[in-house]
């Protein structure tokens, strides 16, 4: 699929574009890989990695630049757009930064694609896309129908098709719960936000399979949705140390008690696979086009997938396993 082909990562100095450019180097033969970001360290650092491999480019650059991305994009055969603002108390302290880059950014990389000729772009999502209640989340669902709508502006020489892969917690990436739990861990205290909450868990591995995935399925306008176990964030804490005190410090703004990847009003678009769910678009009838079905089954009307009605968990057993396995790269990309 991407032997011999150029590939760019937005935002590919981050937690994704770490794990996402090794696996694709190994797993296939591409000719380049582009990585473009605004943070020139984060640059600095991952060149060194890849110092001995001509394929890898980097891109100084941000996707709330148009012109930029028109240039970035020369060439280019697939996109990964994995460039976000995320951080859900960030978002709603910084509103219009936010906005600038999950809104305005796709919109400048939906235009871009399409003029540049790109054969394909999958657009990562998150959980809180779904039923939204932060501006985080509600600006990658506006994200989301501009990828989905981006199919209808292509033109019928040009065949660049969108789609989206939408996923939970990413277990021990950079600002998430195991790296925090783990250095809280060190000082005899974790604080947990509320004792009811759960998560969805998925590895940053599993994150990349799922893109490659959508790549060679979609037809535009997809979002797919992996089949993940789910944990109580009380047992996540417990995972990292069974001695430290569990400290209750209260829910913060926009956080939301558990995560949901499909809700009730999807049910009506969605189709099950082995693996794997997919969201079908609205627009168009597209949710009835046979192509993007399938073979997929459809859910039970008013199904919804979310982390605490989830029927597959991650035991503690499991995620200590992992633990151990993965302690290098905790918290390191």
């Amino acid at each position: 699929m991407f032997d011999d082909k150029t590939i760019l990562v937005t935002g590919g100095t981050g937690s994704f574009g770490n794990a996402f450019v090794p696996m694709t180097l190994k797993r296939f033969k591409p000719k380049k890989v582009i990585v473009l970001s605004r943070d020139e360290m984060k640059q600095w650092d991952m060149a060194k990695k890849f110092q001995s491999d001509s394929r890898i480019r980097f891109f100084i650059g941000d996707v709330r630049d148009r012109d930029r991305l028109y240039r970035a994009l020369d060439g280019v055969d697939y996109v990964v757009h994995a460039a976000a603002t995320k951080i859900v108390p960030t978002a709603e302290y910084n509103p219009f930064e936010c906005v600038k880059t999950n809104v305005i950014g796709a919109m400048n990389l939906v235009d871009a694609c399409i003029d540049k000729g790109v054969k394909g772009c999958v657009a990562l999502s998150t959980d809180k896309a779904s039923s939204p209640i932060n501006l985080y989340g509600a600006t990658k669902l506006c994200s989301d129908k501009l990828f989905i709508a981006g199919n209808s502006y292509v033109g019928k020489d040009v065949e660049t098709k969108f789609s989206i892969v939408r996923y939970g917690n990413v277990m021990g990436s950079r600002g998430s719960i195991i790296p925090l739990f783990i250095e809280q861990a060190k000082a005899g205290e974790m604080t947990i936000t509320d004792e009811r909450m759960t998560r969805f868990m998925i590895s940053l591995e599993q994150g990349v399979e799922l893109v490659w995935h959508a790549f060679e399925d979609m037809c535009g306008g997809e979002i797919y949705v992996k089949k993940i176990p789910s944990m109580k964030v009380t047992d996540i804490a417990a995972s990292v140390s069974e001695t430290a005190k569990q400290r209750v410090i209260g829910i913060r703004p926009g956080e939301k008690l558990h995560e949901q990847m499909i809700s009730p009003e999807d049910s009506l678009y969605t189709y099950e696979y082995d693996g794997y769910y997919k969201i079908l678009p609205q627009i168009h009838n597209w949710h009835e086009d046979s192509k993007r079905i399938n073979g997929g089954k459809p859910v039970k009307d008013n199904f919804c997938y979310a982390s605490d009605s989830n029927n597959h968990w991650m035991t503690t057993a499991e995620l200590q396993a992992w633990i151990s396995d993965n302690q290098e790269k905790i918290g390191a990309i």
